[in-house]
């Protein structure tokens, strides 16, 4: 897969595209992805998946707190998985949102030589949101290519979304949101020292320095798998203040590996969330903490011993 940041780089001929934001990578944009990759391979014809960063609406509304589900850097991995041949992830800025649907196609069929757009139901893109599917198709008539809708993927009765997603996150429904994104929600962050605290009650913990605009699940203890230079190893995660210890609380990512005592500073170390065990709490007593340390490692270890 080929990963570039701008459609000047590219000279393509004939390409099947989708474009759009993508964030999570769900169930609904695999399946869109899916079929625009078999399509392409039919017609002997590049994939390339159009998304930006950062995300349009945060940088429209000039937001610094986390709403992301995913990296530009993992959202390009997980579409190169679903082999996608090229994904372009454009700069969002406020030139970019200032061109009109027929600016914005024009570079798009020069730089890939565009035949076939595939879109969701309800997709638009250009100032004003003014490139909707009627405007595209007529793009496509002046440009040369075609466009096909592809319909909304549902769960449960409802669409799967991505703000389906965060609001599942939000709340700490880390189940909700995998079965909805196709795989556990992950962050990675590279490991930090902390204050040491958790070594000295006999707990360790890999304090993760997460980007500030990426999406946590609500505070609380959870179990995880931790990815660390390719392995993959049980956790328990604590997101949270601390509010036993800290006056001047400031969030933190912390996680116990069982079993695992080396030092992991500096390294990247990812978490995919598999479920939670209770939510965040204040304890009298450090004895009282370290009761309900050892309840979390118990009941973390019954869920990882059913766990795939």
């Amino acid at each position: 897969m080929r990963h570039e940041d701008s459609l000047e780089a590219l000279h393509l001929s004939g390409a099947w595209v989708t474009i759009g934001t993508f964030d999570g990578v769900h169930r609904g944009h695999q399946a869109l992805i899916r079929t625009l990759v078999q399509d392409s391979a039919s017609a002997d014809a590049p994939s390339v998946v159009i998304t930006f960063s950062p995300h349009p609406l945060v940088a429209l509304r000039g937001s610094t707190g986390p709403y992301c589900l995913t990296s530009a850097a993992n959202r390009a991995r997980l579409l190169g998985e679903l082999g996608v041949d090229v994904v372009v992830t454009l700069p969002f800025n406020a030139a970019l949102a200032e061109l009109s649907a027929a600016e914005f196609m024009q570079r798009v069929h020069n730089a890939l030589g565009l035949r076939h757009l595939r879109i969701g139901s309800g997709f638009a893109l250009g100032r004003g949101r003014e490139g909707d599917v009627e405007r595209l198709r007529q793009l496509g008539a002046e440009l040369g290519y075609e466009v096909s809708l592809f319909p909304t993927v549902t769960l449960d009765g409802e669409p799967v979304s991505s703000s389906r997603i965060r609001q599942a996150l939000q709340a700490g429904e880390v189940g909700t949101a995998a079965r909805l994104l196709g795989r556990p929600h992950s962050v990675e962050g590279r490991v930090i020292h902390g204050d040491g605290r958790g070594r000295g009650l006999g707990f360790p913990t890999a304090n993760l320095d997460v980007s500030p605009s990426r999406l946590l699940p609500a505070n609380g203890v959870y179990t995880t798998w931790a990815w660390v230079g390719g392995e993959r190893l049980p956790a328990v995660t604590n997101i949270g203040v601390r509010p036993t210890f800290d006056g001047k609380p400031a969030l933190r990512v912390e996680a116990h590996l069982l079993d695992l005592d080396r030092d992991l500073y500096d390294q990247v170390l990812q978490l995919e969330f598999l479920s939670r065990l209770r939510q965040e709490q204040r304890f009298d007593t450090i004895d009282a903490l370290m009761l309900q340390i050892c309840q979390d490692i118990r009941s973390a270890r019954e869920v990882f011993s059913h766990a795939a």
